[in-house]
């Protein structure tokens, strides 16, 4: 379950997407997220389903190691479509004991569950295809109007950037520490929800201890290199704009303003995907 989640990881291949600027990505990540709440009907979800999937055509990355980072959402996702499957008042079409499905209900679990897994997707392939130094220019030249309020935008764009580039590492350390544990006799699988809760508790401490040493060795390696922050360093390859960027920029508004003018179409009700 643990390396089922690609949240963080890099996909190294050669693509279109791979080689845009990652401002780029970081803009069309953002612009493709807002879009997936202004949707009122499923013609929006299915712009957005089409649009993902061309990009992820485009980028070469498998299309079954995308959809196994799901895996690790799955919980997550069953409890939002059952709650809001049973939960929504309206127009009831399955009754049983005290539980109703309404119509509204039902169009509404669908929708969440559309726009959470496309919202997974959409954000860890933006991952999969920039790598973290990379990922840390683009942000910290996508937030530099913020230097303007007095923020460190080099510093919070470094966190943010090694954040992403440790969920990998951390989750490779407790499948190993997990291993571990279970050869020793540890079972972590049987028994109920509560049960399996209380035997991973064993593994925060060791896991705890890997996380502060492994920050620990990139702190004193960061200060044996001389790092002392981003005022006046410079880049060895700095991020410029080029024919494909742009190209990208323009495509990403034609999509923000299509896809919402068309999301937010007035259906009949089996259509609509939100209702208010």
């Amino acid at each position: 379950m643990l390396r089922d989640i690609t949240l963080g990881q890099y996909y190294q291949t050669d693509s279109v997407i791979h080689r845009l600027d990652p401002r780029v990505k970081l803009a069309g990540t953002l612009v493709y997220v807002i879009t997936l709440f202004f949707y009122k009907n499923f013609v929006g979800y299915a712009l957005a389903i089409l649009f993902l999937a061309l990009v992820i055509r485009l980028s070469k990355v498998p299309f079954k190691f995308m959809v196994r980072g799901m895996k690790s959402i799955l919980f997550l996702l069953m409890i939002t479509v059952l709650f809001n499957l049973f939960l929504t008042p309206g127009t009831p079409v399955v009754s049983f004991w005290k539980l109703h499905i309404t119509q509204e209900g039902t169009a509404l679990a669908v929708s969440m569950a559309l726009r959470l897994t496309l919202l997974v997707i959409g954000s860890s392939l933006m991952t999969l295809t920039t790598t973290p130094n990379n990922l840390t220019d683009g942000m910290e030249k996508g937030m530099g109007f913020l230097r303007i309020f007095k923020v460190p935008v080099h510093d919070v764009a470094m966190m943010m950037s090694i954040a992403l580039r440790f969920i990998p590492i951390l989750l490779e350390e407790t499948d190993k520490i997990m291993k571990a544990q279970m050869a020793r006799g540890a079972d972590f699988e049987s028994g109920n929800l509560i049960k399996r809760a209380k035997a991973l508790v064993p593994l925060l401490v060791p896991l705890f201890v890997s996380a502060f040493r492994r920050a620990n060795d990139l702190a004193m390696a960061m200060e044996a290199r001389c790092y002392r922050g981003g005022d006046g360093r410079t880049k060895m390859k700095p991020l410029k704009y080029k024919g494909r960027d742009f190209t990208a920029y323009a495509i990403l508004l034609f999509f923000m303003v299509f896809s919402i003018w068309a999301g937010r179409l007035r259906l009949p009700m089996l259509m609509v995907g939100i209702v208010q």
